[in-house]
């Protein structure tokens, strides 16, 4: 039997809820509806599943609170989590995605750019081959097993970071623009602002910490790279005697 992505539905109206799960079902999606945190931890704890629709607002813990719990919780933290939200300003968005969603849906919105931007997380968060294991200097990434390591040790990263981090280090000393990082990364680009790669790249050195973040250089005017000789870290000029 052909298993269907099961995408759980946080959101406490009920007719926004309904709708949400018929257009779902229609497109070949199991859709689960949670009406809060509460009962959405107890589907969660029942089965994980393939991603998370995630109002903003909700009776009890926020959408956000609940984004942060489940990305500290390694259970929880590479199920992509798209974030519904009346708030269409570019802080609220920021803050969205600070909070560990791996996109966001300004209300209202179309059934087809929401099924859509599920589509493209779902795809983003697809196994890679075990040949796409990549390494530059000490940090190492493994498509096979998604892991990420500096100096040996494993480096916990978010579905979206390792797929930014996959992509530049496939390309390393390549400068990307933000564009085409959209391209290349999230693929179904056209719902997505350029802003995002700078929060996902912030997130992305946070996760890494300074030194490995160090590796991934901002090109001013132009966009991002990974070097294996971050400037950060290049060794000052020795100074002349005599």
């Amino acid at each position: 039997m052909k298993h269907l992505p099961r995408i759980l539905v946080v959101e406490d109206e009920p007719a926004i809820a309904e709708l949400i799960s018929v257009n779902l079902r229609h497109s070949g999606f199991a859709a689960v509806w949670a009406a809060d945190g509460a009962a959405a931890q107890h589907e969660i704890d029942s089965a994980l599943p393939d991603a998370i629709l995630l109002d903003w607002m909700l009776p009890g813990p926020s959408g956000i609170a609940l984004a942060r719990r489940w990305r500290a919780d390694p259970r929880t933290k590479a199920v992509p989590i798209l974030m519904l939200t009346a708030k269409g300003d570019e802080p609220d968005k920021v803050a969205g995605l600070d909070a560990g969603a791996d996109d966001y849906i300004t209300k209202p919105f179309s059934t087809q750019e929401m099924l859509a931007r599920i589509r493209a997380v779902l795809r983003r968060r697809a196994p890679e081959r075990a040949e796409d294991a990549v390494s530059i200097g000490e940090l190492a990434l493994n498509g096979a097993t998604h892991r990420v390591s500096w100096q040996g040790q494993p480096v916990k990263v978010g579905p979206t970071e390792f797929k930014l981090l996959q992509y530049l280090m496939k390309h390393p000393e390549r400068v990307h623009s933000r564009q085409q990082l959209l391209d290349k990364v999230w693929g179904d680009h056209v719902f997505i602002e350029e802003r995002t790669v700078d929060v996902h790249v912030k997130r992305l050195r946070e996760a890494l910490g300074p030194e490995a973040g160090a590796m991934i250089e901002t090109v001013r005017g132009v966009g991002y790279r990974v070097t294996a000789q971050p400037q950060a870290a290049a060794a000052p000029p020795r100074q002349r005697t005599g």
